[in-house]
């Protein structure tokens, strides 16, 4: 009978870790590519064209009037900054976030930046955590890249227990020195250690089922900070691939599900355009480094952008040219009419709103956020 009660007992909790298991897993062990590929197009086909280039858009979340708007537009994701969880608590966070989710029709995106250090929304606050999330290269002085690993895997618990579902992080940029502008948001300036540290996050969110955010791509190096100013990067390309570029191939070689791209203008690449902006980039980033997940912009409202471009809805509609699946923007709505007006125009083809919706939303069935 002990024997007989041990095998329930077994089989009970294997049915329960099935069951309450990460949906990620659940796609993985159940469902082919080919199966996946069916069910993109099937939701695909439930989209009107406008809600399509809603899709694409990764809006700065209107904190107010937030479920309303997604309800009107259903955006492809919502990015909170720390103002939304300063004077909130942990059950109403999930509960607003649980109320977007149910506005949509297909299932948002919800992301914040949490690399640790510098940069934190969410831990800096008390009643999500008793002390901020260090900076990577702080906890990896303190225990190696098991450390970070393990951080990696703490930082996506607080996200998910929230409704986060998406951190944009890790930082890939490898700065040259200390006084550079990311130099305090970069895990090393030597390139080797920031490859290993892409991998130890991307694989730890990978298994948490959180989607990752690699950035800022092709890296910002020693440049300066394009929040404020137009910069013009001279590198060489043989100087990005030997170096800068190692840390972007790392987490591509080991499942980085998006990747955004920042506002420098990389002259070894495109001499005019911003890499935001511009379509020879993107094709390297395609062909070259052989990226096929979702490409996302750096926020469309930074001076790097509009200095170069004033209208913001222009500004959108140069940036799916270029060849984003996703847009970062505060700038929802504008941002949503003009590349519609450009789509029903002809300037903007169906065929590429169609391939970057299927890419989201594989993407979005590979993670567990729809179904």
């Amino acid at each position: 009978m002990k024997k007989l009660f041990k095998i329930i007992i077994s089989v009970t909790l294997v049915l329960a870790l099935i069951i309450t298991g990460s949906s990620y897993a659940f796609a993985k062990q159940e469902m082919t590519e080919e199966e996946i590929d069916a069910r993109v197009e099937e939701i695909l086909n439930t989209m009107s064209y406008k809600e399509r280039v809603a899709q694409m858009l990764y809006v700065f979340a209107p904190i107010g009037k937030a479920k309303a708007e997604q309800e009107k537009y259903q955006y492809g994701g919502y990015l909170l900054f720390a103002d939304f969880f300063k004077s909130n608590t942990k059950k109403n966070v999930k509960k607003v976030v649980k109320n977007w989710q149910k506005a949509s029709k297909v299932n948002m995106l919800i992301g914040v930046d949490e690399e640790g250090g510098t940069v934190v929304r969410v831990s800096k606050f008390k009643q999500y955590r008793k002390t901020p999330f260090k900076a990577p290269k702080d906890v990896y002085k303190n225990g190696g890249y098991a450390a970070v690993e393990k951080d990696a895997h703490k930082r996506a618990k607080l996200l998910k227990s929230l409704g986060i579902n998406t951190n944009f992080a890790p930082v890939a940029d490898v700065a040259y020195k200390k006084g550079n502008y990311i130099y305090n948001r970069s895990f090393s300036t030597n390139y080797k250690k920031v490859s290993k540290f892409v991998k130890c996050t991307v694989n730890a969110y990978n298994e948490d089922n959180l989607v990752s955010i690699m950035k800022h791509f092709p890296g910002y190096g020693g440049n300066g900070n394009t929040h404020t100013y137009v910069i013009k990067d001279t590198r060489s390309l043989e100087t990005f691939e030997s170096r800068d570029l190692k840390p972007f191939a790392a987490g591509i070689k080991n499942g980085a599900p998006m990747i955004l791209v920042n506002h420098d203008i990389v002259r070894c690449i495109d001499k005019k355009n911003t890499a935001s902006l511009s379509k020879k980039v993107h094709k390297y980033l395609r062909k070259n480094m052989g990226f096929d997940g979702v490409i996302i912009t750096d926020a469309l409202g930074m001076s790097g952008v509009t200095k170069k471009v004033s209208n913001n809805g222009e500004a959108a509609v140069l940036a799916v040219l270029a060849g984003n699946d996703m847009l970062c923007t505060p700038y929802g709505k504008t941002s949503r009419n003009a590349i519609y007006k450009a789509l029903k125009s002809g300037r903007i083809s169906k065929e590429q709103i169609n391939n970057s919706v299927r890419r989201i939303l594989k993407m979005k069935l590979k993670y567990g956020i729809i179904r």
